[in-house]
């Protein structure tokens, strides 16, 4: 790949951690040259903006602290970007939280509301405002379009999570997010806007590498045919993939990046 894969502008929820800060630097990697990037920690948006700038250092970086939750700061942000770079070309929606792992009966109305609103409500205000913008912009053609929207879901977004792991409010937030995608890339891919999602399996996360560490992740490594826990960057290259020309007759895709986990 070079570096001219990718042209224009990006925007990315959740930005400046995992999944999210490896997608802006993949992004930033293979060409594009006007990133907004949010997320709700301000701390790191501000690490992750420096990291990228040492890097990239012809990279235009516009560092929004946004709550996915707040409807006005989503719209916000999206307006603020338009405003200093002209367009979207690029959108990937990151943000989320994984929730209380709880089983039904124990959970709380406000445990399975809290995960809702982060991982299915704030991917749907991100994108009805991504949409809003990218139906405004020129249409560059039949590789680029209006613009690609790629949503992060998870194999859970595909299949139930394991009975040893809880997860119904986190699992049952990334189907939304599938059906969310497919529902919205049948509306808009007449008007030149891919939507897609990705599906990754376990990366190596903080809170995952911690659970490696204690054993607690053995079962499902075992159960991946790859053995081990994917990289951020694995995920966030296919993401790249997702964005570009290389991927301009894929809409409403779910992609699995797992390490063949659902396939056992």
């Amino acid at each position: 790949m070079t570096a001219t894969l990718l042209k224009g502008t990006a925007y990315i929820t959740g930005g400046a951690s995992g999944i999210g800060r490896a997608t802006a630097f993949g992004l930033a990697r293979h060409g594009i040259k006007r990133l907004a990037l949010t997320d709700i920690s301000q701390e790191n948006l501000l690490a992750t903006s420096e990291a990228l700038k040492s890097q990239y250092a012809d990279v235009e970086i516009e560092s929004l602290q946004l709550d996915v939750r707040d409807v006005k700061a989503v719209d916000y942000s999206i307006t603020q970007a338009v405003k200093r770079f002209g367009r979207i070309d690029v959108a990937v929606n990151v943000a989320g939280i994984s929730g209380a792992g709880k089983a039904t009966d124990a959970t709380d109305e406000s445990d399975w509301t809290s995960v809702l609103d982060v991982n299915l409500n704030g991917v749907w205000r991100s994108q009805r405002a991504q949409v809003r913008a990218m139906m405004k912009q020129e249409n560059l053609g039949i590789r680029k379009g209006r613009g690609s929207i790629i949503n992060v879901a998870s194999m859970y977004g595909l299949i139930a999570s394991p009975v040893d792991i809880p997860a119904t409010p986190y699992t049952s937030s990334k189907h939304g997010v599938i059906g969310l995608t497919r529902s919205d890339a049948i509306t808009y891919a007449p008007h030149g806007i891919r939507i897609n999602a990705i599906c990754p399996g376990y990366v190596r996360t903080p809170l995952l590498q911690l659970a490696t560490e204690r054993g607690s992740m053995d079962p499902e490594i075992a159960k991946t045919p790859m053995g081990r826990l994917a990289e951020v960057e694995e995920i966030s290259d296919a993401i790249v993939f997702m964005a570009s020309p290389m991927a301009s007759f894929m809409a409403g895709s779910a992609l699995l990046v797992d390490g063949g986990y659902s396939a056992n």
